[in-house]
C-alpha cells in the first residue's frame, strides 16, 4: 500500500444535535465580517482595535461578536474580553490564519538495518499499527529519528527500545493530527519547559488528573533531561496525583502543530510559533532549584493555573 493510498480521514459521524450546532456555526462563519473579526481576535487583537483593523463601524463589530457568541464560538473571559472557546480552537483554529507553514521533513538518518534489532522490530510494529495512515517509509524515518533523539539523553539504555516505541507512536499520532488525517473532538494541550522533568510534568499530571479524557495532553522539553526528577513524582504523590511512566522527550514540530493550546514555561524562543493556536506562557520558578517548601508552592500554583485553563476551555473537572 502506498502512503498516498493509505491516507484517509478518521472520525465518527455527527449526531443530529452536533450537526445542528455546527451548521449554525458554519452559517455565522459564512459572514465575511464575522470570520474576519474572529480571525483578528484569534491573532490577539483587542476588540477595541477591530473597527480600525477591519475598516468598519464599531456597531458592526459588536453585532459580529454577538453572532459569534450566540453560536458558542466566542465567550467572554474573566477579564471581559471576547475569547475563542476551546471548541472553536479545535474546530476552526487552523482556518483563521493566512496559512500554516509545512512541517519540516524528518531528516534521513541511518538505514534501519544499521540500527539495533529491537528498533527494527519497533518500526515493523508501528508500520502495521499506522498502516492506514502512513507508509512504512515514513514510519521508519520517524522511528529512526526518535531513537536518535532519545539515545543522546537516555540514562538507562535497557529501556531505550520501549521509549523509542512510545515516543515514535506519539509523534506519528501528532503528525496525523497536524495533517488532518485524524479528526479529534477534544482539545490538544502541549506543555513545554526546558528539561521536561519538572514544570511541564507537574502541569500535565494535574491536567490529566482533573480533565480525564476530555483533554489530550502532551509534554516536551527544549533541552530534555534524562529522566523525570523523583522529587516531582513525590510531591504529586503527596496530593494524590499520579505521574507514572512519564519521561522527558525532545520538542518536535509535529507535536506543536498538533496542539490547540501551547503552554510554555521559561523555554524562551525554543518553541516554534504556528498561527491558529492559543499560546500561553506561565511564569513559574524552576521547582527543581527550590527546597521542598518552594517545590510545593510551585506545585500548588500549577494546579491553580491548570484549573484556570479548564475554566477557559470550559471543561468540567472529573476529579477534585
Amino acid at each position: 500500500m502506498t502512503e498516498q493510498a493509505a491516507h484517509h480521514r478518521v472520525g465518527r459521524p455527527l449526531d443530529a444535535e452536533a450537526a445542528e450546532s455546527r451548521a449554525a456555526q458554519a452559517a455565522v462563519l459564512a459572514d465575511v465580517l464575522a470570520l474576519r473579526a474572529l480571525s483578528a481576535l484569534a491573532a490577539g487583537a483587542p476588540e477595541a482595535d477591530l473597527p480600525g483593523l477591519l475598516h468598519v463601524e464599531q456597531s458592526q463589530v459588536r453585532a459580529a461578536v454577538g453572532r459569534l457568541r450566540m453560536v458558542d464560538i466566542l465567550h467572554i473571559d474573566g477579564d471581559g474580553r471576547p475569547t475563542l472557546t476551546a471548541e472553536a480552537w479545535v474546530r476552526f483554529g487552523r482556518l483563521l490564519v493566512g496559512g500554516t507553514p509545512a512541517l519540516p521533513a524528518v531528516a534521513d538518518g541511518p538505514a534501519m538495518a544499521a540500527l539495533p534489532a529491537a528498533i527494527e522490530s519497533v518500526a515493523r510494529d508501528l508500520s502495521y499499527r499506522f498502516s492506514s495512515t502512513f507508509g512504512a517509509e515514513t514510519v521508519s524515518r520517524y522511528v529512526a529519528d526518535s531513537y536518535r533523539l532519545l539515545s543522546r539523553r537516555a540514562r538507562v539504555h535497557s529501556q531505550l527500545s520501549s521509549l523509542t516505541a512510545r515516543y515514535s507512536a506519539d509523534r506519528l499520532d501528532a503528525l496525523a493530527s497536524a495533517r488532518g488525517l485524524v479528526l479529534r473532538g477534544t482539545p490538544e494541550v502541549l506543555f513545554v519547559c526546558v528539561q521536561n522533568a519538572g514544570r511541564s510534568q507537574l502541569a500535565a499530571a494535574y491536567l490529566r488528573h482533573l480533565a480525564g479524557p476530555a483533554v489530550h495532553v502532551r509534554t516536551a522539553g527544549s533541552e530534555p533531561a534524562g529522566e523525570v526528577d523523583p522529587r516531582i513524582i513525590e510531591t504529586l504523590a503527596e496530593v494524590g496525583v499520579p505521574l507514572t511512566d512519564e519521561y522527558p522527550k525532545p520538542l518536535t514540530d509535529e507535536v506543536v502543530q498538533a496542539a490547540d493550546y501551547i503552554i510554555t514555561m521559561s523555554c524562551g524562543e525554543a518553541c516554534p510559533v504556528y498561527p491558529g493556536r492559543r499560546y500561553m506562557d506561565w511564569d513559574l520558578a524552576d521547582p527543581l532549584s527550590l527546597d521542598d517548601a518552594g517545590l510545593r508552592g510551585v506545585r500548588d500554583r500549577v494546579r491553580e493555573l491548570v484549573e484556570d485553563l479548564l475554566d477557559e476551555m470550559r471543561v468540567n473537572p472529573v476529579a477534585s
